[in-house]
């Protein structure tokens, strides 16, 4: 039985190692550019190999790195379990931080740093809890895969991608796996529900292309490039989605509105939804398909009509309407604009059941009895949906249990991104729990 002091140690360790992990900047801006995550890597392998574990460094291109060592279990014969994080952060712009989002400060109880909260918390979370297993000389029940990837905030093409793609032996015998996005607590009517993450909406990175007539800005212009986009532009930005649940969604949301005393009324989910709080974001984007314009380019010239105009669309689309959605957007754009596909992932749902889920609403449930755990969708990706190509049943599982007036889902990829030390130490006591007893 581990010892109060060798579990403060492990919880102290998963703080530190988190700050750590912010200060190694990891910033991912897409197209294999930033910095990379092989100092990060470096760093987590160092840790591992510290307790004895043989972790490995896979590059899928210079800087771009990959970390992963298996734990052998107890019983080689049980399917093993892939716990992974992933090392790439979003872009931060300095200037509009309060502070430094590379410094890692504790500021009010707080870790605030790009990553803290997606997802070198949880990063921070594996490497102390399988620490801590290997210095009290603890054998899982069945083998862990601990893999933590590059490029996730930007497909996964160097990251989990390539993983799967040139090394699937790595994880042979693996049928199920826990990541980030998951776990975390929310207030509902004065009751603590910790959101369990089960279903991932499927992706589309769109690129609209409209082409015209180039010529002088001062000239008449029926065939102008970038009148054609803004046209397609609007119509795919104000188009209205109709509401659409999955028996993810709607477990949810039945689970709600018992607990908040409230009618289930699917043509209007807002009163379930505001007694979510702050997560409602989260959730209400999964009641229905979304495609956000994100980017425009078009024209070098204020007095020169470009024969060219392009915008990005980010689309994510909800199980069994992914073609229908895109055909959809298709009919929007019109027939003067092209829709190409730049990156495409399916969309995920598992059961809210079976032995994984049992065992991590039991490990939440013994560091907070009273509480409710509950399924969710996400309504944005993880590597999960790359480890799905290899049958491997995906969870998000980053228990943290937070304080209610915290707007945690609005800091994913937010500025002054911060997580509760005590919630980084609650969560790796759960961790631990889970991956010692499944």
């Amino acid at each position: 039985m581990p010892t109060v002091d060798a579990i403060a140690v492990m919880e102290n360790e998963a703080v530190e190692i988190c700050r750590k992990l912010i200060q190694i900047d990891t910033t991912n801006y897409g197209g294999n550019k930033g910095a990379g995550e092989l100092e990060a890597a470096r760093y987590v392998a160092q840790l591992l190999q510290e307790v004895g574990l043989a972790a490995q460094i896979y590059e899928s291109a210079p800087g771009r790195a990959n970390v992963l060592v298996r734990i052998p279990g107890a019983d080689r014969t049980l399917p093993a379990l892939v716990v992974h994080g992933h090392l790439d952060v979003v872009p931060a712009i300095a200037e509009d931080w309060s502070v430094d989002p590379f410094g890692a400060e504790i500021i009010d109880g707080m870790i605030w740093g790009r990553g803290a909260v997606d997802m070198k918390n949880m990063d921070a979370m594996i490497i102390a809890a399988v620490r801590h297993l290997q210095r009290e000389n603890i054998t899982p029940p069945r083998d862990l895969i601990i893999a933590f990837f590059a490029d996730e905030e930007a497909g996964g093409d160097y990251g989990s991608g390539w993983m799967v793609q040139n090394h699937p032996e790595l994880f042979a015998g693996a049928t199920e796996a826990i990541s980030e996005v998951g776990g975390f607590s929310v207030e509902i009517n004065g009751r603590r529900a910790y959101m369990l993450q089960t279903a991932e909406k499927g992706i589309a990175w769109l690129k609209l292309t409209a082409q015209g007539m180039a010529g002088h800005g001062s000239q008449l212009n029926p065939d102008n490039a970038v009148t054609a986009l803004a046209g397609a532009v609007h119509r795919i930005g104000e188009h209205q989605w109709p509401l659409s649940y999955t028996k993810t969604t709607r477990a949810l949301l039945e689970q709600v509105a018992e607990l908040a005393g409230l009618d289930f009324d699917e043509a209007n989910p807002a009163p379930l939804l505001t007694a979510m709080g702050n997560v409602s974001r989260f959730v209400g984007a999964t009641l229905q398909n979304t495609a956000n314009p994100t980017a425009l380019e078009a024209g070098y010239k204020h007095n020169v009509i470009p024969g060219q105009a392009h915008a990005l669309i980010d689309c994510r689309t909800l199980p069994d309407q992914h073609e229908a959605t895109l055909q959809t957007l298709r009919e929007l754009a019109g027939e003067h604009v092209e829709v190409s596909m730049m990156h495409e992932q399916d969309s995920l749902e598992v059961p809210f059941a079976g032995p994984l889920v049992e065992s991590m609403v039991q490990s939440l449930l013994a560091e907070d009895p009273d509480a409710v755990v509950l399924p969710y969708m996400l309504s944005g990706g993880t590597d999960n949906k790359w480890l799905a190509k290899l049958d491997i049943t995906g969870y998000g599982f980053a228990p943290l249990q937070l304080p209610a007036e915290l707007d945690f889902t609005g800091m994913f990829h937010g500025v002054d991104e911060r997580v509760p030390v005590d919630s980084i130490k609650f969560g790796v006591r759960v961790l631990h729990k889970l991956l010692q007893e499944y």
